[in-house]
């Protein structure tokens, strides 16, 4: 009952005028970022966070959950109608959902799309409603040794599953880690890494850091790629309602899609990638045309896009109730959390529980704006495909800098904004993932200080990381996330040349 008294708390708080005019702003933002390729939530959050500093920390949040859930509803609309899924959450729906709209059935794609990720995120924050604080009461078990632990696996997960290298991972995060020692020694008062520049014995920001990266790395990277060519929309044509086919096949695979994509998300190596790939499995095996797969079945729209929008609610869980982001969008909100002084985590829903709370609501209440956003509007999205490319990216650029200025008014943050920007393009040609950086960032110095301070309750005993069970559980899970892949590759590599070997001697003469 204490949760739903809360939930109620929260919902006065979400719909007070002020705070419902940001939610629908922060929708149709994201629905927006999403309907444009190559600009992502992470990416809207990162360039938003200068210019949300003189909001409420409850509002602003509103409008980044609202951006967050938008996107996650706009990628299907590029997905479908010009097969380049915004994010990549929406790659598994362009294979089904552009053969549907090359089929003259884009309308019916886009509607299946809308309506089960309504409800989709429906049903996974109910879920989020009463998981959260359950991970609350956990987390209020843990003591200087445990957070650090629990930072330790953060760091390893988001290094070893948003990259394809375990190795590029490591590299970004211990970027990252070296970017958060810029400054001043808190405990020793002795400048780290500042050579000399003043302006740097604050440390970075984070902010700089996440929309140099994110933004300005981003935006080059997009732009150095693109072929600007006229791309190919399919129009919609015909009835744009479902029919009660439609209906029937589509029903089962948004309620599949929701099982797999809130627990999944949950996860530490969750995120939306593998529930959306999951639920396209799962549907194929399960339907009653799997001949149809790959070539227009809806039901291979329906379940992923539900477990894609549901995955979302689920990255939120640990970030709120543990600090611990699981996917790009959760580090950049991380970061937000930074901006306005606050720390994610079980003593942020006892300080601020009308921000975390009014979150949630808001994330009820923008599930039903996205439907109505999403079901007679998509024509009008549709146009935002038309802007011109430089246009859209040189706006971007500039929006970034004009921020950054802005934050300290401060030239040295716009040096340090575009050498993090080509940092991160480089890191994008070189194929290393950005998200392992923002986290170590982030992560690296409030690891640090509950390294310190567990190693001041021992006494200087090293063994205390190893004595309390949760810590020694912890730091052995994030032992195997970077020992495992290790070993996987090994015998897979001794497997494959021990195959190739064997049948050499054997070969007859040619």
């Amino acid at each position: 009952m204490d949760t739903l008294a809360a939930l109620g708390h929260g919902f006065l708080v979400a719909l007070t005028p002020y705070n419902l005019l940001w939610s629908a702003i922060g929708v149709t933002v994201g629905t927006a970022v999403g309907v444009l390729p190559g600009i992502g939530p992470a990416l809207t959050v990162a360039l938003l966070l200068p210019v949300t500093y003189g909001l409420e920390p409850t509002s602003a949040f509103i409008m980044f959950a609202g951006i967050y859930y938008g996107a996650m509803y706009g990628g299907s609309t590029t997905s479908i109608l010009l097969n380049a899924p915004g994010e990549s959450g929406s790659i598994v729906t362009a294979i089904d959902g552009h053969a549907m709209a090359r089929q003259g059935r884009g309308a019916q794609a886009l509607a299946t799309a809308a309506i089960g990720s309504f409800i989709a995120g429906t049903i996974a924050t109910a879920a989020l409603t009463f998981v959260a604080p359950l991970m609350v009461k956990m987390a209020l078990l843990f003591g200087p040794a445990e957070y650090f632990a629990l930072m330790v696996l953060a760091l390893t997960t988001v290094t070893a599953v948003l990259g394809s290298s375990l190795a590029r991972g490591l590299a970004s995060l211990f970027l990252g880690l070296a970017l958060g020692l810029v400054g001043i020694d808190m405990q020793t008062g002795q400048a780290r890494l500042a050579f000399g520049v003043p302006e740097l014995l604050d440390g970075i920001d984070t902010v700089v850091v996440a929309v140099g990266l994110f933004a300005v790395g981003e935006t080059l990277y997009v732009a150095s790629r693109h072929r600007f060519e006229t791309e190919e929309i399919y129009a919609l044509k015909g009835s744009k309602w479902m029919s009660r086919e439609d209906w029937a096949r589509s029903w089962k695979p948004w309620l599949r899609g929701t099982l797999l994509g809130f627990p999944i998300g949950t996860l530490p190596a969750g995120g939306s990638e593998i529930p959306t790939f999951l639920s396209y499995l799962v549907e194929k095996r399960l339907a009653k045309k799997p001949e149809e797969f790959g070539k227009g079945a809806i039901e291979a729209v329906a379940g992923p896009e539900a477990a894609n929008n549901a995955s979302a609610a689920g990255v939120l869980a640990p970030l709120l109730s543990l600090g611990l982001p699981t996917s790009a969008t959760a580090a950049i909100m991380l970061a937000a959390f930074q901006q306005y002084g606050l720390q994610p985590g079980p003593t942020l829903f006892d300080n601020n529980p009308e921000l975390v709370w009014g979150m949630i609501a808001s994330l009820y209440i923008g599930n039903v704006l996205l439907l109505v956003l999403n079901l007679p509007l998509v024509g009008f999205w549709v146009k935002l495909l038309l802007i011109p490319r430089p246009w859209l990216y040189a706006g971007i650029l500039v929006f970034s800098s004009l921020g950054a200025y802005t934050l300290n008014n401060n030239v040295i943050d716009l040096v340090i904004l575009w050498v993090i920007g080509l940092l991160g393009f480089g890191m994008r040609v070189l194929n290393v993932p950005v998200a392992p950086c923002v986290v170590g960032l982030i992560l690296g110095p409030l690891a640090e200080q509950q390294f310190r301070r567990a190693l001041a309750i021992s006494q200087g005993d090293p063994s205390v990381f190893l004595t309390h069970p949760i810590s020694a559980a912890l730091l052995i899970v994030a032992a195997l996330l970077v020992i495992g892949p290790m070993v996987l590759r090994y015998r897979s590599n001794g497997a494959a040349k021990s195959n190739g070997a064997s049948p050499s001697g054997t070969h007859p003469a040619t």
